[in-house]
């Protein structure tokens, strides 16, 4: 028997979970849970790193508790943000948020110095403010002076576990300050930032031997003997390598929260003028895997509807909204998703009435009607998404991985229906199952990916939805004309 435990550290939420391998099977228990609530000061948005480094201390508190031998721990996050480290090795204060209002300018000062065409060259990484080239750009230049250490989010918690300073690569290739082609941090844009190549530390594959718990975190956990491993340190690398992949099927995953990100697992990055237009990001997994993928609509805009009648007292049970948005009639409306109308809060339902009476369809009214229109011009820009994987990739999808999909069955049936092609929802925690797994495979406890993918398949219940025939051709279409 094997133990090991994943740091989950999410944007929103946090778990510390414990995985043990035992006779070919993966048991997984969370051990912890906490709030990740970032912190406004004045008019700064920041990370309350303290609260989540002391959360995840006492979660392994917890874990030794158990008095159980543990044989791994590392930890997987977010992309993009990053903490800073002076020579002592302290946090330097404050570490921002990626949606802080200082990298309003930062693309523009950015593309002063270097063009966008060579940023994605060097790159292969889609335009977002937040991403930590942009918010280097708004960084003081006395915060910087007096840093040593660079670091993402999790490997900086694997730092302070090991006081080992390390980017592992999967984290490194969401900066875009990392070449995945040299599979090295990008001369070109660290000199055209002035950037001091210093600042950023080596940048080691997953699966990368980190060492023990430094003595004091071993004396405050009880955890002794315990290593730290750089898995994947980020959380949708970690996903992938946790989901039960047959070798010869060519795939692809979609994961939806308020927003949606939908892509497929590549040998090679793809960086051309085409990826570039159509904002696609080259990223490391495991092995060298490139996870391809592009940012699309989620939940937000049903999100602020709910919110909206919440305001207006005509609170809607989620399973009610269900029930409602079934028995609507299909494709009566449908919006485009995309438009930028529905990017800001506000009415949203009476947004949508706009949309639809702007291009001559039936105005949706009742919530039911409203809710099933949102949920099918979901599904269909999915397919549509999915059709320029396809045809950038050459390769035709059989099968779509739902990572965080148990928030909406009625979207995971309609994206099903719609993009004609079986749907598999990944289990709960898939970024902790692959954290675990690279752990176990570093250690030498699985002895091979196709190993890895096995246990997952056999340890973990997964729901398959298989597609609808119905008028969903005939659906996108239309829907192609409103996009």
């Amino acid at each position: 028997m094997s133990n090991y435990v994943a740091c989950e550290l999410g944007a929103t939420h946090c778990r510390v979970m414990l995985g043990t391998l035992q006779n070919g099977r993966l048991i997984m228990s969370e051990v912890r849970r906490f709030q990740n609530k970032p912190i406004e000061e004045k008019e700064s948005l920041q990370w309350n790193i303290p609260h989540l480094y002391r959360e995840t201390i006492d979660g392994l508190r917890g874990i030794a508790a158990f008095e159980e031998p543990i044989d791994g721990i590392s930890c997987n996050s977010w992309g993009a943000d990053y903490l800073l480290f002076d020579s002592n090795g302290s946090l330097i204060t404050p570490t921002y948020h990626y949606s802080d209002p200082r990298t309003k300018d930062a693309m523009d000062r950015v593309f002063s110095k270097v063009p966008w065409e060579t940023i994605y060259e060097e790159t292969g990484v889609q335009q977002v403010r937040g991403n930590t080239l942009f918010q280097l750009a708004a960084e003081k230049s006395r915060r910087l002076s007096h840093a040593r250490h660079l670091i993402p989010v999790a490997d900086a918690f694997n730092y302070l576990l090991t006081g080992v300073p390390r980017v592992e690569m999967s984290l490194a290739s969401t900066t875009q300050l990392y070449n995945p082609l040299t599979q090295s941090w990008s001369d070109r844009l660290l000199s055209a930032l002035r950037l001091p190549a210093t600042l950023f530390p080596e940048v080691v594959e997953a699966g990368t031997n980190l060492g023990l718990l430094r003595p004091e975190v071993a004396a405050e956990t009880g955890l002794d003997d315990a290593r730290v491993v750089a898995s994947c340190s980020h959380e949708i690398a970690a996903a992938l390598i946790g989901l039960p992949i047959d070798v010869a099927e060519t795939w692809a995953y979609l994961r939806i929260g308020a927003s949606a990100l939908m892509g497929a697992e590549l040998a090679q990055p793809i960086i051309n003028d085409v990826t570039r237009t159509l904002n696609f990001t080259n990223e490391i997994g495991y092995g060298g895997s490139v996870p391809f993928s592009k940012p699309a609509p989620g939940l937000w805009i049903l999100e602020e509807c709910r919110r909206f009648w919440d305001d207006k007292d005509r609170q809607l049970d989620g399973d009610l909204l269900v029930h409602l948005a079934g028995s609507a009639s299909p494709f009566a409306s449908l919006i485009n998703p995309t438009d930028p109308r529905f990017l800001s809060p506000g009415d949203m339902p009476l947004k949508i009435q706009d949309f639809c009476r702007e291009t001559n369809q039936l105005v949706p009214r009742k919530p039911g009607a409203i809710f099933r229109c949102i949920l099918e011009s979901l599904a269909l820009h999915y397919r549509k998404t999915l059709a320029e994987i396809e045809i950038v990739t050459g390769a035709e999808v059989k099968r779509l991985f739902i990572l965080s999909g148990s928030a909406n069955s009625l979207l995971n049936h309609f994206t099903a229906s719609a993009i004609q092609i079986p749907v598999v929802i990944a289990p709960d925690g898939a970024p902790s199952i692959g954290n675990v797994v690279v752990q176990a495979l570093a250690l030498g406890h699985i002895k091979s990916l196709t190993e890895a993918r096995q246990i997952v398949r056999s340890s973990f219940k997964m729901e398959t939805i298989n597609p609808r025939p119905g008028i969903w051709d005939a659906a996108y279409e239309r829907f192609m004309t409103l996009c």
